[in-house]
């Protein structure tokens, strides 16, 4: 509340959390409490069933009503509630004509703010920074993997990489929490990609999979989903091909938090775990500056990645180069 968002006494801090979250929900409202601020919190099964695909418009008057300096979602995600999630972002900024803060915490557990929650967010800032450095002008990054990931990603100088540190502290900043990665649009992805765990809904159902996913790319889009397990093979195929851009390689990622040591099968925080990700739909248009949208976004995971960055090596087996890292606080 205080390292990752800066709340500050008097602020006014709206807190969106649901039944299977409420524990992380009402611990979040004791924190803001705690820092002087004034909070308001609401569970969603309290505005509309789920799953919601769209604002009600009980919770967007509660939400422009409350005029929050600080906004949290820590709930589950339920299929379909991408777009519902989607819409909240302009709503929020709507509510606050001087800027929010926004910590986005979808799929959030008690485990998880007892490991990701729990790092140096400092150390987290000056890593993410080190390789958002590294990657910016980068041409190609070619990405490779044990289970036979083989991936190629060019990139566009025109479209921005964008810096996920998890220190949010001026109006208008926004992040997923935990922390730890920097993201952009690809122009295009060609090759193998070998998912050990997928996002959106698949992340809360399947966790850590037990039989890896594997897209086969070319031009930037999904040409064929290969799975042992058919059932999970055509929800996955029904998933990407199934909306506009659902198919088209939206986010290409580098996680770094490196105080994780291991998947738990939860992607708010398997995401930010050193190595890539690679999302399909949506691009984030109005970070990375993507001309184009889908009203869908899943990540996908693999393990163990090699990172080279236009033929410069920054990761092996999922480890970075010590000279790609800062000094750590004993060197």
């Amino acid at each position: 509340m205080r390292t990752c968002m800066n709340v500050t006494p008097g602020e006014r801090v709206l807190i969106l959390t649901d039944k299977a979250t409420r524990l992380v929900g009402a611990a979040l409202s004791r924190a803001a409490q705690e820092a002087g601020a004034e909070v308001t919190l609401y569970e969603l099964e309290d505005f509309a069933e789920r799953p919601i695909h769209a604002v009600p418009s009980s919770l967007e008057r509660v939400i422009l009503r409350s005029r929050p300096d600080v906004t949290f979602y820590a709930a589950t995600s339920q299929p379909g509630e991408i777009s519902f999630r989607m819409q909240l972002r302009p709503l929020f900024a709507a509510s606050n004509p001087k800027g929010i803060r926004h910590g986005h915490m979808i799929g959030i557990t008690p485990a998880l703010m007892t490991q990701g929650m729990r790092v140096d967010y400092q150390r987290i800032f000056e890593v993410t920074m080190r390789i958002t450095d590294v990657v910016t002008q980068a041409k190609t990054i070619r990405v490779t993997s044990p289970n036979g990931t083989d991936l190629i990603a060019a990139f566009d100088p025109a479209l921005q990489w964008v810096p996920c540190h998890g220190l949010y502290h001026e109006p208008g900043m926004w992040g997923n929490l935990p922390e730890g990665e920097v993201f952009t649009c690809p122009a295009s992805c060609q090759g193998i990609l070998v998912a050990d765990e997928l996002g959106d809904y698949f992340s809360e159902q399947y966790g850590v999979l037990k039989t890896p996913v594997t897209f086969v790319l070319n031009n930037g889009r999904v040409q064929s989903v290969q799975c042992e397990n058919k059932y999970l093979q055509r929800e996955v195929e029904n998933y990407v091909f199934g909306a506009k851009n659902a198919d088209r390689a939206g986010e290409f990622a580098i996680g770094t938090n490196i105080a994780l040591t291991t998947l738990v099968g939860n992607l708010l925080q398997d995401e930010k775990f050193p190595g890539v990700h690679v999302a399909f739909g949506d691009p984030y248009p109005q970070a990375t500056g993507a001309n184009w949208s889908s009203t869908r976004h899943m990540d996908v995971i693999p393990r163990q990645c090699t990172i080279e960055v236009d033929g410069q090596r920054i990761m092996t087996n999922g480890v970075f180069e010590k000279d790609i890292l800062p000094p750590s606080p004993t060197e």
